[in-house]
């Protein structure tokens, strides 16, 4: 199998975390427009604690959330990557591809570029046969990257997130789908 632990795209590096990374990956989880479309940000704490479960996921499964890093000055903007879907669901077990990026860096295409890496790499060498994304129905930006990258919704398995609460208004989720054949027409397409 080939190296999952760094993947590269024309302008990001994809790889492991490193503790310099909490300074930086702290203060995007702790912006409030980082995180408006989750229950609340975090705190430094917490975001070391998410470092050290994706720390784990990788040692368990291989692959996980990539630390995003752009090639030309090595500034960290975020994470991109596989998880496996933790909760029960109609659609589970599942792969889902997630992405946090720093303000700064919203906007420039980084987010769908590095998708499109997370996704080469389940399909490709994982040999995934679908990757999963969902969203509050709400979060138009990250519904508009799964559209980027070739992902299809299905209305009928919307669902409302376990974890949130019933009166959340981030609660309800649209889901997303997409298999190698979609993918590869999505990246020629």
């Amino acid at each position: 199998m080939t190296d999952l632990l760094t993947l590269e795209s024309p302008r990001l590096r994809l790889r492991l975390w490193e503790d310099e990374d909490l300074a930086p990956f702290s203060a995007l989880s702790a912006d409030p427009a980082v995180m408006r479309y989750f229950p609340k940000p975090l705190s430094r704490l917490e975001s070391a604690a998410f470092i050290g479960r994706v720390r784990g996921h990788f040692a368990e499964y291989g692959y996980g959330l990539w630390a995003l890093e752009r090639k030309d000055d090595g500034a960290f903007i975020g994470f991109t990557g596989l998880w496996n879907v933790r909760f029960k669901a109609p659609f589970t077990p599942a792969v889902e591809i997630c992405w946090r990026l720093a303000r700064d860096y919203w906007g420039l295409g980084y987010a769908s570029e590095a998708a499109f890496t997370s996704l080469g790499c389940a399909f490709e060498q994982l040999g995934l046969k679908e990757v999963v994304a969902f969203t509050s129905e709400v979060n138009l930006p990250s519904q508009k990257v799964m559209q980027a990258i070739g992902m299809q919704r299905h209305d009928a398995e919307d669902f409302d997130h376990p974890a949130l609460d019933e009166a959340s208004p981030l609660r309800r989720h649209y889901l997303y789908r997409i298999d190698r054949a979609g993918w590869l027409k999505a990246m020629h397409g």
